[in-house]
């Protein structure tokens, strides 16, 4: 099949060119705030500044805060609910959720109360009663599979902001690190540990932008099928692992991993989130899922390409030394999550090698890639 356009993460409206900058300077005026913390008590451990949530120490142990958004993956449930009449909504809340733990967690975090932003353009988007009591049902749902209380939220009406048909879903989550022998930054990451990959579920909720604008180039939009015969739309909304609750089998079972990564925005590239400067040498990678071939073909893209911007069936990943590797396979197993012993810290520049037989050739995230910091 002849593509009709090539499709970039850029093209589509994206572009990390121009938002990590911004990231880095909020990152550095909001490190001038650090004052108010000390005139409460508190202390920041500065070194979380740039991860995936914000640590303080509070009496004799952390806490961690996170704050995160859906993106557009609503727009999807949308589009499937006026060809197939469904609501896709309790995934949809499922995906906010876990944008927002799997963020938290990787701090060494247990999640503890999750809060919600659900803002429309009208008031009348709730008046779809199926769709809304899926979207409430869902999110508490998922709280549970969190392990964390749903304490509140906001509902606003951003008439003019919002598209009145449009729901924009986000949230909030804090967390406590306790015993802060947990606290997990990568600090304590050395040659020679291994890095074990979690499978994803699907997209998760990540590169939806592209994947819309994909639709929009196929004669049958979403309800294209899939090799499998599954409709393009539906495989989109196969709703996001939350990995709270091997985050802590992997505590209880004693295993200290090194580091953790929650696989989204920046694909692979985010495996040389942490600090030290090492190199992450994969050899051994997930089978590509359907889904990501079938982006792959109807954008354009190269193997380079979406490993730098999508989690292509790994949606987690664990750094840990070599004698607990075995141990955090086991573990996945045990919660029905395949997992992989992709590759080893190696001593070197920080970069990320794809060196795999699945691949044409091997691919090399340099540090400029990443710019989160």
């Amino acid at each position: 099949m002849k593509i009709a356009k090539k499709i970039t993460y850029a093209t589509s409206g994206v572009s990390y060119a121009q938002m990590d900058p911004v990231k880095r300077l909020a990152q550095k005026e909001a490190a001038k705030t650090t004052p108010n913390l000390l005139k409460l008590g508190l202390q920041e451990l500065a070194a979380s500044r740039g991860e995936s949530a914000y640590v303080w120490q509070e009496g004799n142990h952390y806490k961690a805060f996170v704050v995160e958004g859906l993106g557009t993956k609503n727009l999807v449930a949308d589009a499937m609910q006026k060809i197939t009449g469904k609501s896709y909504y309790q995934a949809i809340a499922q995906d906010t959720v876990a944008m927002i733990v799997n963020d938290l967690i990787v701090v060494g975090a247990t999640p503890e109360v999750i809060n919600a932003y659900f803002a429309v353009g009208n008031s009348d988007w709730f008046s779809d009663e199926v769709r809304a009591r899926d979207l409430i049902k869902g999110w508490r749902k998922a709280c549970d599979l969190a392990g964390a209380a749903w304490g509140g939220g906001e509902t606003p009406t951003l008439k003019d902001i919002i598209h009145p048909d449009m729901i924009d879903l986000s949230g909030a989550a804090v967390g406590s690190i306790k015993p802060k022998s947990r606290l997990t930054l990568g600090t304590t990451i050395q040659t020679g540990d291994r890095l074990i990959l979690i499978e994803s579920s699907g997209i998760h909720a990540n590169g939806l932008t592209m994947a819309r604008a994909i639709a929009d180039q196929l004669e049958a939009g979403f309800a294209t099928p899939l090799p499998s015969g599954k409709l393009y739309g539906e495989s989109l909304l196969t709703p996001t692992h939350i990995y709270a609750e091997l985050v802590k089998q992997l505590f209880m079972a004693r295993i200290k991993p090194h580091y953790m990564i929650n696989i989204t925005g920046h694909g692979w590239r985010k495996l040389m989130r942490a600090t030290p400067a090492f190199t992450y040498h994969l050899n051994k990678i997930p089978p590509v899922p359907e889904l990501f071939s079938f982006i792959q073909h109807h954008s354009g893209s190269s193997d380079e390409e979406m490993y730098a911007n999508f989690n292509m069936g790994a949606g987690f990943a664990v750094i840990i030394s070599a004698a607990q590797s075995s141990k955090t396979i086991a573990i996945c197993k045990q919660l029905s999550l395949q997992a992989w012993d992709a590759g080893v810290v190696e001593t070197g520049s920080k970069q990320v090698i794809i060196n795999s037989t699945r691949l044409k050739s091997i691919i090399t995230f340099s540090e400029k890639t990443l710019g989160v910091r």
